[in-house]
């Protein structure tokens, strides 16, 4: 993957805590849940299509912004919370070179081939 891709992902990333700082939650809530949309990975357990589909749900920024502004416009901090988390993880998962999904397999995505060289 490119190290300008690496260092956008990285700057989103860094936005994300930026932004969860400013909600009223203790420091420690932010790195508890960083990895809980990981477990949308378990539609891989049915097959690679369902798979791709939950992973991709759950890992879309658009998703992820939808979620925050909607916590944002009814002033719901656990939303707004939802919404940073979700794009501070993808972010996260981009830098290190896992993108969003295709239905050949996990390794297959939209950054290319995880690990191929």
């Amino acid at each position: 993957m490119k190290t300008l891709i690496k260092v956008e992902e990285g700057a989103q990333f860094v936005l994300s805590i930026i932004l969860f700082s400013r909600l009223p939650f203790a420091w420690w809530v932010f790195p508890t849940f960083l990895f809980l949309p990981d477990l949308s990975m378990i539609g891989y357990l049915l097959n690679a299509k369902v798979g791709a589909l939950t992973y991709n749900l759950v890992h879309h920024k658009a998703i992820a912004i939808t979620v925050g502004v909607a916590g944002l416009l009814i002033q719901n901090n656990d939303l707004m919370f939802a919404g940073i988390l979700l794009f501070g993880h993808s972010s996260l998962d981009r830098m290190l070179g896992y993108g969003l999904k295709y239905d050949k397999g996990f390794k297959f995505t939209h950054l290319g081939e995880m690990g191929a060289h």
